[in-house]
């Protein structure tokens, strides 16, 4: 296990899903580290001149150095922390990997936003692109237990959090995101990478990451009448 000596720290925010797998991916990796929460939407002089380009979280810093974008950090623990890797060693599949990563990053996420903060038509179509870009994500599966295979890694890692915050926004935008019927593999995927005492041990709780969604989802709502 790496010790803290290593001057690891994450700046985070408790209910952010990019923050959340830069947590997975230390955790798989034994990696101590100091966590320091922002308090959003103000921001600390620290994340400001650590990440003054996006001025966003998470911002992971490495012996004074810092890093940011989750999948730039994850690929970074990777290769500095050796023991169980998270991309393959193929460079094929790591190249695939990564495709994955930002096919939904790219496709997923946002039609995933636009069915939780959208209404009527608008709404409606958001959540078909999304269903049909999880049916295209579901094909990484191949048959696989996991999209790294017989264990986690990167992939599952970048897209695991998906799985939790749509069945949230479903029950609070009152729109289906995660048909099961439609993607039988991915739907039962999502639940058993979420049930992994490693993975659902890092999870936010869950009551309150619903409150917080509410309380977005009214804003969101309210920006549209203005």
């Amino acid at each position: 296990m790496a010790g803290n000596g290593d001057g690891v720290t994450l700046l985070g925010y408790w209910a952010s899903p990019y923050a959340l797998r830069v947590k997975w991916a230390l955790k798989i990796k034994e990696v101590q580290y100091e966590y320091m929460e922002e308090h959003l939407p103000d921001k600390s002089p620290m994340l400001l001149q650590y990440n003054p380009v996006h001025k966003k979280i998470p911002v992971l810093v490495h012996k004074g150095k810092p890093l940011a974008e989750s999948l730039v950090i994850i690929e970074y623990i990777d290769e500095v922390w050796k023991h169980n890797p998270l991309l393959p060693q193929d460079p094929y599949h790591r190249a695939k990997a990564r495709f994955w990563a930002k096919f939904a990053d790219e496709k997923c996420v946002p039609a995933m936003f636009r069915a939780f903060s959208k209404v009527g038509e608008e709404q409606a179509q958001a959540a078909e692109e999304l269903r049909e870009n999880l049916k295209t994500l579901e094909s990484a599966l191949e048959g696989k237990q996991y999209f790294g295979g017989e264990t986690i890694g990167f992939l599952d890692i970048a897209v695991g959090w998906i799985g939790c915050w749509a069945r949230m926004n479903e029950e609070v935008a009152g729109v289906n995101m995660i048909d099961a019927e439609m993607i039988p593999l991915l739907s039962v995927w999502f639940q058993k990478f979420l049930e992994l005492p490693i993975i659902k041990e890092c999870l936010p709780p869950q009551d309150k990451l619903l409150e917080h969604t509410k309380e977005f989802h009214k804003m969101l709502m309210m920006a549209t009448l203005t």
